[in-house]
Formats: C-alpha cells, structure tokens, sequence
C-alpha cells in the first residue's frame, strides 16, 4: 500500500514538474501569461520556465503567411473597371500587439489586413491608367502597397512582406 502511494507521489511531482517548463521552437514566437495578463512576449527558441497554474503560455507561428484574397473589382484614373487578383505575404512582428488586436486568430488578421490592402488597391489604382498597371508601374505599385499598408499592418503587429498581383 505505502510502495502505491509513493509512485503516485513520484508521479505527481512528475507532471507538476513538467508544467513548470514550456518549449518555443524556431518557427514560433511566445506570450507568457500571468492570470489572463501578458507578462513577457520576448522568448527565443529553447526551453523556458513558467509557473505551473499561475502562468499559462499561447504560441504563434512566426513563418510567412499568406493571404490570398478573392478578385476585386477597382477603377482607374480614367473610370475603367480592373479585375485585380492579389496575394499577401505577411508575418507575425510584434507578437503582443498582435494578440491584443486580433485576440491572436490568424482568420480575423486575414480579414483586417485584406481590408487595408484593399484600400490601398483602391487608392493605387485610381491615380493610374490601364496601361500603367498593365506595363510600365508594376513594381511601383508594388512598392507603393508594401509602403502604405506597412504602418496600418503594424498597427495590428503584421510585417508585409510582399503584396503581388496575379
């Protein structure tokens, strides 16, 4: 009977034990918790300690992201309707900032910064004319989308890496 109790001691002191020790690989980035409020979000890849039941511990994947809108429908300088088909490449930057703009859900990132881009189309878009877009300012697009939804996207702790139009 003694010889049970004492495996259940070990095994308890076990799990407790594990509890109080949380990994973060390279392809993710952490925020610590302490009863619901964030603590620390600065964690490099390795092995962390935490205490068990007072501190809980989310993770977010770090790797580049991809938003991959649906075509939209933008005018031109001279009022022409353009079909556009767009893709965005983004990341998790400032992991704190995000969690508390998103609550952390990738899907409700995807909705906001497809929003921002949008804007920025529109308003790209409606200072050129069909043969620009076409030909000659394609880069310069390029350029001006990655510029302008950098700041709004940091707002919610994005990096826009790329925007590219299909």
């Amino acid at each position: 009977m003694s010889q049970n109790k004492i495996l259940v001691s070990v095994g308890a002191i076990l799990t407790i034990g594990m509890m109080c020790f949380f990994t973060v690989s390279e392809t993710e980035k952490a925020i610590k918790f302490k009863f619901g409020e964030i603590v620390s979000a600065d964690y490099n890849p390795g092995l962390h300690f935490k205490f068990p039941f007072i501190n809980n511990v989310k993770k977010f994947d770090s790797r580049i992201l991809t938003l991959d809108s649906s075509p939209e429908r933008f005018l031109t300088a001279e009022k022409k309707n353009v079909i556009v088909d767009s893709f965005v490449k983004w990341r998790i930057g400032d992991v704190t900032t995000f969690y508390t703009s998103v609550a952390g859900d990738i899907f409700q990132a995807n909705v906001r910064l497809e929003q921002i881009i949008k804007n920025s189309f529109r308003s790209e878009f409606s200072k050129r004319e069909i043969k620009q877009l076409v030909s000659t300012d394609r880069n310069d697009i390029r350029e001006a989308l990655i510029k302008n939804t950098a700041t709004a996207a940091a707002s919610l702790g994005i990096d826009v890496v790329d925007v590219q139009v299909k």
